[in-house]
């Protein structure tokens, strides 16, 4: 191959980073983003690792490729990425994605339509770096499912659906403060082992690639404080969309939070999403519970929830990929 440059612009979401590649990503054709998804992991795995992994990247990161949206009624087309591989949706992705299209001067306050490789999400810019998301059709799959560690401890938690499948503890017994998150880490993988020993999956045997912890919000500005360990081992700086929304779609099921009502998610770090929701149209739940094997049903409504949160550009940068760099393609530490 010949050297390569990715023009990147770089942000944080409520403490969570994002890099975005606006220009020298891989040509993926014009297809259907599930398809240009699958076309990435095969064929150009190399530059989600290139991006992501050391020397360029941390497993912190998370990355996107700006592409064209193939449905028409789009604005923007994306690609999430991490150390581990691909995301279906990532919310403080999307939401530094749009502080990242207004600094580039591509977008102006308003509604942007974003499509993903599950859905279309409309994200409304409020201002330079607030912004409103109305993420894909949420659900709550399972309550209550145990699971048995390696050192003989039950937790229980529900399985719900935000754009990646989660796996929602609260009585756990931890304290949620960040100079615990070595040992919160540790805890939250060994749930996620234990999940995939026992077979435990979402709908249509969707792997629980996220663990969400949650407690009492240290501030007076929130509900709730989450811990959130991402699919690669790195924990989410952020309140987490994805896991937000998955969080809504159980307190809609439960009635403990009624349609409209805001609920304010504090992350590890004291970082705040504002989060709501509203029941989704008939035709947006078919759609949603069609993962559903014959007999089975969601354990709760399908919504439409609302994400709200801030996220500020960090850097724009030129990457380069030199053919002669036996680092090339980055450290694969997975």
């Amino acid at each position: 191959m010949s050297d390569v440059i990715l023009q990147v612009v770089d942000s944080h979401t409520g403490g969570e980073p994002t890099r975005i590649i606006i220009s020298g990503g891989p040509d993926l054709g014009t297809g259907p983003l599930s398809e240009r998804l699958r076309l990435l992991r095969e064929q150009h795995d190399g530059y989600r690792s290139a991006v992501i992994n050391e020397p360029r990247g941390s497993d912190v990161l998370v990355g996107g490729l700006l592409c064209e949206p193939y449905d028409r009624s789009c604005d923007v087309g994306i690609l999430f990425f991490n150390n581990a591989g691909y995301l279906h949706m990532c919310g403080h992705g999307t939401i530094g994605l749009m502080s990242t299209l207004y600094w580039l001067g591509r977008v102006r306050p308003g509604v942007t339509r974003v499509e993903t490789p599950v859905g279309i999400v409309e994200a409304e810019l409020l201002d330079a770096n607030r912004v409103r998301l109305r993420n894909v059709p949420s659900w709550r799959y399972r309550s209550g499912v145990s699971v048995v560690l390696s050192n003989g401890d039950e937790v229980s938690g529900d399985i719900a659906w935000g754009g990646n499948w989660f796996y929602l503890v609260t009585r756990h017994g931890r304290a949620l403060e960040q100079r615990e998150w070595q040992g919160l880490s540790a805890y939250a993988l060994e749930i996620r082992a234990a999940l995939e020993r026992a077979g435990i999956t979402g709908a249509g045997g969707g792997l629980i690639d996220h663990i969400e912890l949650f407690g009492p919000a240290f501030s007076g500005l929130a509900d709730s404080r989450n811990f959130v360990m991402c699919p690669g081992g790195a924990y989410d700086r952020s309140p987490c969309g994805t896991g937000t929304s998955a969080k809504l779609a159980c307190l809609a099921a439960d009635g403990r939070l009624a349609a409209g009502a805001v609920w304010r998610q504090e992350s590890i770090v004291g970082s705040v999403f504002e989060g709501s929701w509203q029941l989704a149209s008939e035709s947006e739940a078919a759609g949603a519970l069609s993962v559903l094997a014959a007999g089975e049903s969601a354990a709760g409504p399908v919504v439409l929830p609302t994400i709200t949160g801030s996220a500020w550009v960090t850097g724009e940068s030129r990457l380069i990929l030199q053919e002669s760099d036996p680092f090339c393609f980055g450290i694969r530490s997975i």
